[in-house]
């Protein structure tokens, strides 16, 4: 640790190369941009040659003995060697082994605590003024020149609301100013956005970026809430361009981009991600397939007033008995089986609801029946009554068989995509099933009949109606086949996926898994070939990746905060001093580098930075 600590020699060596050709001689020189360009380059003044630093000190058995034992100073075929050595296996594990070394494991650090800064009363006799006003107090009471400046001064105390507003932005600044630093040693980076309105109905972008940190390990920063001039995908996409402009090195940076499926967000010919595609060449789109059946079920389910109507009762089945132990009761002894619980996020929830109203529809109705007899308050009662009357209408029957049907193959599918081994190939196979599964039930539709007597007087009407009912049914499988056909068009990545299965990492070790890792090249022909291979092989090899914990999206972090509607920047200045604080803490003299800011920030009515001033 202390040779680490210390950091590797970099010594001005005296190496020179002379290059004799017919018209004249070609003299190569050392020089000390070497060290800049490769941080794992060291020196040694005693021997006059460069050395793998890492290498010198987990790589001793290696057989790259030039960098290790005997030196290099060879600066015809220097450019040359430093690339072959990189991609070596010996000089990646030494780098990783250096980088671990002294780090502590994430399971052993407690987070702090998370603390509002203003207090609701920030006089002078508040009792609780809030963190900032409250760090003051007690700080003044163990300094009484600062005691005497807050209690004296007229001009400048610090303590405005405008004040704490300028010292986050200070510190906003200067964690974003770490992001765009850290992001230019980064060969890749990655864009996550996320659409969602406050409490106060004040629309919000979040944007997360995520790359590979200096010490090798992945990192998701998040960037900052943000307010685009509308919700249509062409705003969206200028905030998220203009945002990634100020931290890309160039276009070919940007390898992936991943949203939610809303089609403003995904849509293939004028959604963000295209866009998005449209600049950044590389940037594929990655989306949750999971979340992507959401959508597509939420679209077709939209189409038709009846079915948004339908799936509305349902929703109100579920919360006539969520809040209601005496109801439950009621429900347990009859129909002997819980009514699921309702959720806008869960795609799931449509097809449990409808299974379980569907195969105890005739328990609901006693359940009901139940209810309106034998309770005393009108509200339960009338509600009781309604539903009595939703489960029993011919429209809602009729869209409850239909909607019976097609649940089980979107589970089907659902089930599959969650498989951790799913392949493109594998993929392609499972949306063709629930393609061919899905028209078998369109055809099934003209079969599907209402349980109600036809009424004599309205029958032309009435069979109006249900051929309606039938072309809108057949209408919804269409939309299923589209959209999952629309959505699932890119799967090239999933072959990159099967690369980091942890389970057969051992197995791996000993068979490297060449069809997925050159389809994975095919998709991504950017990537350094040599380079990849030999860091999946160190992979395979060390005993400590399988083991590795995955951590909580940042994205998932802020949710949070996405529930506050204070200003824009205040709020990504509270959310970026919490969500990463980690990062903060390792930012060299971050309270120095704040202040400074704040003392550049703009003119105040006293001087907060010394200013030289010449006699005269």
């Amino acid at each position: 640790m202390e040779i680490k600590n210390k950091g590797r020699p970099t010594p001005d060596l005296n190496i020179k190369q002379i290059t004799k050709c017919k018209t004249r001689d070609y003299v190569r020189q050392f020089k000390n941009d070497i060290y800049k360009t490769n941080d794992w380059i060291c020196g040694c003044s005693e021997t006059n040659r460069l050395y793998c630093f890492p290498c010198l000190l987990f790589g001793q058995k290696s057989n790259d003995a030039a960098w290790v034992k005997n030196g290099i100073n060879d600066l015809i075929h220097l450019t040359s060697k430093i690339k072959t050595h990189e991609k070596s296996m010996t000089h990646i594990n030494s780098q990783l082994n250096l980088k671990l070394l002294g780090k502590q494991d994430i399971r052993q650090q407690l987070s702090t605590f998370e603390l509002a800064l203003r207090g609701h009363d920030e006089k002078s006799n508040s009792e609780n003024p809030g963190v900032f006003r409250g760090l003051i107090n007690f700080s003044s009471e163990l300094d009484s020149v600062l005691k005497c400046h807050i209690e004296n001064s007229s001009v400048f105390k610090g303590l405005s609301k405008s004040i704490q507003n300028d010292l986050l932005e200070c510190c906003l600044a200067v964690c974003q100013q770490r992001i765009k630093n850290e992001i230019k040693q980064a060969e890749y980076i990655s864009v996550m956005a996320d659409e969602t309105t406050d409490v106060s109905a004040q629309f919000q972008l979040s944007i997360i970026f995520r790359y590979l940190l200096s010490d090798g390990t992945p990192g998701e920063r998040f960037w900052g809430f943000f307010n685009p001039t509308g919700h249509d995908a062409k705003s969206l996409s200028e905030c998220i361009i203009f945002n990634l402009e100020k931290v890309l090195k160039s276009l070919d940076m940007l390898i992936c981009q991943s949203y939610d499926g809303a089609n403003v967000m995904s849509g293939r010919l004028n959604g963000v991600q295209k866009i998005i595609n449209n600049s950044y060449k590389n940037a594929h789109f990655i989306h949750c397939y999971a979340h992507q059946l959401n959508l597509i079920l939420i679209q077709a389910t939209s189409q038709n007033r009846e079915i948004r109507i339908f799936f509305s009762n349902l929703t109100d089945i579920t919360n006539f008995f969520s809040n209601s132990p005496q109801r439950v009761t009621v429900l347990d002894k009859i129909v002997k089986h819980r009514v699921p619980r309702s959720s806008n996020t869960r795609w799931n929830f449509k097809s449990r609801i409808v299974n379980t109203v569907y195969e105890n529809l005739e328990s609901l109705i006693e359940c009901m029946k139940e209810i309106e007899s034998t309770f005393n308050q009108t509200i339960p009662i009338n509600q009781a009554g309604a539903l009595h009357r939703m489960l029993i209408d011919d429209r809602f029957i009729f869209w409850l068989r239909v909607f019976h049907s097609l649940m089980p193959h979107v589970d089907i599918l659902y089930n599959q995509l969650q498989k951790p081994t799913m392949d493109p190939v594998e993929l392609s196979k499972a949306i063709f099933r629930f393609e061919e599964n899905i028209l078998k039930e369109r055809q099934n539709i003209d079969n599907i009949f209402e349980t109600s007597q036809n009424h004599p007087t309205k029958k032309r009407k009435h069979d109006d109606t249900i051929e309606t009912r039938k072309i809108a049914a057949k209408e919804v499988c269409d939309i299923f086949i589209v959209n999952v056909k629309e959505r699932f068009d890119y799967k090239n990545h999933l072959n990159a996926s099967h690369l980091f299965l942890s389970t057969k990492f051992l197995m791996y070790e000993n068979n490297f898994p060449g069809d997925h890792f050159n389809k994975t090249i095919e998709a991504y022909p950017f990537l350094d070939v040599t380079k990849l291979k030999t860091e999946l092989q160190l992979f395979y090899k060390r005993t400590d990746f399988p083991e590795a914990e995955r951590s909580f999206s940042t994205l998932k972090r802020i949710k949070t905060f996405l529930r506050n509607s204070m200003t824009e920047d205040r709020l990504t200045a509270l959310a970026m001093l919490s969500i990463e604080k980690r990062m903060i803490n390792n930012i060299p003299n971050f309270n120095e580098e704040v202040i400074n800011r704040f003392a550049e920030k703009k003119e105040r009515r006293i001087d907060l930075t010394y200013k030289y001033v010449p006699e005269i």
